[in-house]
């Protein structure tokens, strides 16, 4: 997405690991010309495993832990795809994914790490926890914690490992339970098949850390392998090679790395343990348009150790070697260090230093690790001023597939026939039952038959680029179309839809359209709506909207003024998309922020607006681009009624407080703040920062609804047991003038 030349290439990685994120710093400060860049990974926030020990100990926080992987997309100009990876299409040059289509690359690198090996282990997938990946493991500690802390009487916690990963979070967790005092009179053990701990590091190293645990209380477990468990989802029984079995109420493994199956089976050249086996160059023996670093690559040349610090000194070289990958000049070979610093924490704020035949100890060697981890965040995470020229689609072209040296308009701005006709053959189209001529007829345009005594509905709405994934533009613009037709308590039917694909080569303009469609049509097809026809252009920008066709009784229609004096109003989704999505695109908004935000986007609004229809509700509207307070104005003034609103019952999304306080606002508020003058009690509130709630504008936002005050409270406890983060934010009043609104604080 920069520079001046238009798209020409696509740029895959898979997984956000230390390799890649430098890549992507690299590609965010340098841009590459025509080429788009694409993340796959299972988190918007990565974190970084040399602070795993310090995090389970409670020294460090989530943030200091982790690097903001989708901010740093959003700075680079590459595109996030929060999404699963589970195989590759070599031939077609195809990542897959769960629950989303196949993503096309031209060149692709794979850095999504190791998981613990406990394949071997009979009934170890289903007991206790492994330490990767880390966000799963921590959410299975902070479980722990607080079952601990309600816990009297023994517990023991296994530890499945004793390398360096094994020993300090064994050591983390145990300086945790202590900090928090819990009741449980809880023993740790470390378990390992090695003769002793630590085996790669030297002597002292060893000695070290086998009088510590002596101290500390920590129970030993040498020179044999766990081979399987018995019973309990935390822990049970561990059963060893030879033959002796192990109490254990929760079991952690820390165990050598394992790899992901899908490469492997997807035919990538691997070793015997299903590693990507790659050359110097961190390129694939078998695929040389595929690259690895990392846990998930095996080189060659220089059998390494799974340890972060390889990967680490990998990102450079892979960064080097992906661009001159993608302008066909020689590739650089990557020699990794003989040796390295280890720093290996003890749980409490101290670490022992460990390089060769070197070991001391000490808190100076904590401090030092903590620098230096704090460091290697903080480059990633601490990023130069957004560009503002560095973030275009390319509007001058650089590639033989784009013709012109000026981009038509008019009808020569039409995405290409060809390109169309193979993305509609790929997508899942469900016919419609009411069309004469639907999209497959090469007619002007589609030709349906309404059901009889039924009213006909429309409904259009339009959406500019916000979000750089148009998997999810698909899924959330659709969502927000179909939000007109469940307010007024009709069924959608079918829709046209109008999408803007950016100029690129052909086959990046085929997979954007062929990805846009396909969420748009896995939200129409839960509908029941069918897909008829459309429009493609190209532009400078993504863009997508859908013209959506409903069906209704007119004795079953709800209208905005239905509003009666008395009723409660209803919201069935929490407010703030506008403040968040101005906070992500100035990398202001914390990646959880936005992922929640997201998610609640993609929530469908077709079983609320049933439930708010069997609970009788009088009027109702989605709350869209002119806020909560615009849109409820719009149902007040043709009642003829006026409305109390209780600021602190609003559902928020998480982070929206802090957004509003900072003063992060939609170029929308200010128009939508004019709004202010309908309400009675303005001097006494404007002051209030959440009052600015009332104007954002909201993207796939909730129904607004008034239900019977008696009625009000079943309704919300349905809303809620569907999944709905609803409330009762106010009622509507006939004692107020019409189309004025008095504000609780």
């Amino acid at each position: 997405m920069h520079g001046g030349e238009a798209l020409s290439k696509d740029l895959l990685l898979i997984g956000g690991g230390h390799a890649h994120i430098a890549v992507i710093r690299r590609f965010g400060m340098r841009p590459w010309p025509g080429v788009r860049l694409t993340v796959i990974s299972a988190d918007s926030l990565t974190p970084y495993s040399g602070m795993l020990p310090g995090l389970v100990a409670g020294h460090y926080s989530r943030d200091d832990s982790h690097i903001d992987l989708q901010r740093m997309c959003q700075w680079a100009g590459a595109r996030l795809f929060h999404a699963r990876a589970s195989g590759l299409d070599l031939v077609n040059k195809q990542v897959l994914c769960e629950e989303r289509p196949p993503v096309r690359y031209d060149l692709l690198s794979i850095n999504t790490g190791s998981q613990p090996a406990t394949a071997a282990i009979e009934g170890a997938d289903s007991c206790g926890a492994a330490i990767k990946p880390i966000d799963t493991f921590m959410v299975r500690w902070q479980q722990l914690q607080l079952q601990l802390q309600q816990h009297h009487g023994e517990f023991t916690i296994s530890v499945v490992g004793g390398g360096a990963a094994g020993v300090e979070v064994c050591l983390g967790m145990q300086q945790r339970l202590r900090a928090l005092q819990v009741p449980a009179a809880v023993q740790f053990q470390l378990v390992t098949d090695e003769a002793e701990l630590l085996p790669s590091h030297n002597p002292r190293v060893r000695g070290h850390f086998n009088r510590l645990c002596r101290e500390r209380g920590i129970a030993l477990h040498c020179g044999s392998a766990v081979v399987g468990t018995e019973s309990g989802t935390e822990g049970g029984t561990l059963q060893l090679a030879n033959g002796e079995s192990i109490a254990s109420d929760f079991t952690v493994w820390a165990l050598p790395a394992g790899a992901q199956p899908w490469p492997a089976a997807a035919g990538l050249a691997c070793d015997g343990g299903g590693f990507i086996q790659v050359n110097a160059s961190l390129q694939s023996l078998s695929h040389p348009e595929v690259f690895a670093a990392g846990d998930c690559a095996a080189t060659v040349d220089w059998p390494l150790a799974k340890s972060g610090v390889y990967a680490v000194r990998q990102g450079p070289v892979l960064a080097d070697n992906l661009q001159r990958a993608l302008s066909d000049r020689p590739l650089k070979r990557y020699r990794p260090q003989r040796r390295f610093l280890s720093l290996i924490s003890t749980g409490d704020k101290q670490a022992v230093a460990s390089r060769g035949a070197l070991a001391a100890a000490g808190r100076w060697a904590w401090r030092w690790k903590d620098a230096i981890d704090r460091r290697f965040i903080a480059r990633f995470n601490e990023l130069p001023a957004m560009a503002t020229n560095s973030h275009n689609h390319g509007d001058t072209p650089g590639d033989s597939d784009h013709a012109a040296a000026m981009r038509c308009g008019g009808c020569g701005a039409k995405v290409g026939s060809q390109v169309l006709e193979r993305v509609l053959a790929q997508l899942p189209i469900a016919p419609c039952a009411d069309a004469v001529v639907g999209h497959s007829g090469a007619e002007d345009a589609a030709i349906l038959r309404p059901p009889p005594g039924k009213l006909w509905l429309q409904s259009v709405d339009y959406f500019r680029l916000f979000i750089d994934d148009p998997w999810l533009l698909g899924r959330i613009g659709a969502n927000h179309c179909l939000g007109d037709i469940y307010a007024m308590g009709a069924t959608p039917h079918s829709a046209l839809a109008l999408c803007t694909i950016p100029h690129a080569a052909e086959a990046i303009v085929e997979d954007s359209l062929r990805q846009l469609l396909a969420g748009a049509l896995s939200v129409l097809d839960e509908a029941g709506a069918a897909l008829v026809g459309g429009h493609s252009n190209e532009g400078a920008e993504l863009a997508f909207g859908l013209t959506v066709n409903g069906v209704a009784e007119e004795s079953q229609l709800l209208t905005k003024s239905g509003l009666r004096a008395g009723d409660a109003l209803l919201l069935t989704k929490p407010l703030g998309s506008g403040t968040l999505l101005v906070a992500s695109a100035q990398g202001r908004a914390r990646a959880d922020w936005i992922d929640n935000a997201l998610a609640q986007m993609q929530v469908s609004q077709r079983r609320a607006a049933d439930i708010l229809h069997s609970a009788g509700a009088g009027g109702c509207t989605d709350i869209t681009g002119f806020g909560l307070l615009g849109h409820l104005l719009e149902m007040l003034r043709p009642a003829g009624l006026g409305a109390e609103l209780d600021l602190a019952k609003l559902p928020l999304l998480e982070g929206v407080q802090h957004c509003l306080e900072q003063g992060l606002l939609s170029s929308l508020h200010p128009d939508n703040w004019r709004n202010r003058r309908a309400i009675v009690n303005l001097e006494a509130v404007q002051a209030l920062p959440l009052l600015r709630i009332l104007f954002d504008p909201q993207t796939a936002g909730g129904l607004l609804a008034g239900v019977e005050a008696a009625k009000a409270e079943a309704a919300l406890a349905e809303l809620r047991a569907a999944g709905y983060e609803a409330a009762i934010i106010g009622r509507v009043s006939g004692e107020l003038e019409a189309g004025r609104v008095w504000v609780v604080a």
